[in-house]
This record gives structure tokens, C-alpha cells and sequence, in this order.
């Protein structure tokens, strides 16, 4: 299975932004979808974002707007920009790769977000 490692989580304040990071080494095909997801304390992994390899875009409704999901081919690397960012974001973060539509890696350990008031 694709391995990646996320990256670039932290505390930060009301009204803040973070930009986490996905790499994945020589496993991504441009051809891949590729997700964003978090999971709050005592809840449910949700769908956060996907980029396609076209580059288009598609954001859960809770993000549209202060959240921006970017990818580099070249770097095999994935992006998520977070703006705006309120208490309710607080969760940890994980990529993953969507292949033949079926996500081709094994979840990793995540990125902590916290946002604090």
C-alpha cells in the first residue's frame, strides 16, 4: 500500500491558519485522487477535501470557503491551507490516496490540529 506521512499540525488561535503537508515518495500517480480527512475526539473520520489530478476541487460543505486543498505532482506532495480556523476544526488530520476509487494506502498517524479560544 501507498505509505504517506502528514504533517505541519499545531495549536493555534481563533481566527489562525495552518498549511499541512502530505508527502508521499514515488507512490502518487497524476492520475490519483487524492483526500483530505479529520477526526474530532470521540467522532467519526470525516471528508474534508479532494483534489483530482486535474487539479479540480471539491471541499465538505463545513470547509468550503476558509480551506484550500493543493497538490504538487512534481513533489508528490499534498496541501491543505486552513484559514479562518475555529475551535470546531480542532481534529486530527489525514491524507489519503483514491485509486480506481478505492483509497490505496493504509492511514497513518496524522496531524493534530487545535484550535483554541
Amino acid at each position: 500500500q501507498v505509505q504517506l506521512v502528514e504533517s505541519g499540525g499545531g495549536l493555534v488561535q481563533i481566527g489562525g491558519s495552518l498549511r499541512l503537508s502530505c508527502a508521499a515518495p514515488g507512490t502518487i500517480l497524476s492520475s490519483d485522487a487524492m483526500d483530505w480527512y479529520r477526526q474530532a475526539p470521540g467522532k467519526q473520520r470525516d471528508w474534508v477535501a479532494r483534489i483530482l489530478g486535474s487539479g479540480t476541487t471539491n471541499y465538505a460543505n463545513s470547509v468550503k470557503g476558509p480551506f484550500t486543498i493543493s497538490r504538487d505532482n512534481a513533489k508528490n506532495m499534498l496541501y491543505l491551507q486552513m484559514d479562518s480556523l475555529n475551535p470546531e476544526d480542532t481534529a486530527v488530520y489525514y491524507c489519503a490516496v483514491i485509486r480506481n476509487q478505492v483509497r490505496a494506502n493504509s492511514w497513518g498517524q496524522g496531524t493534530q490540529v487545535t484550535v483554541s479560544s
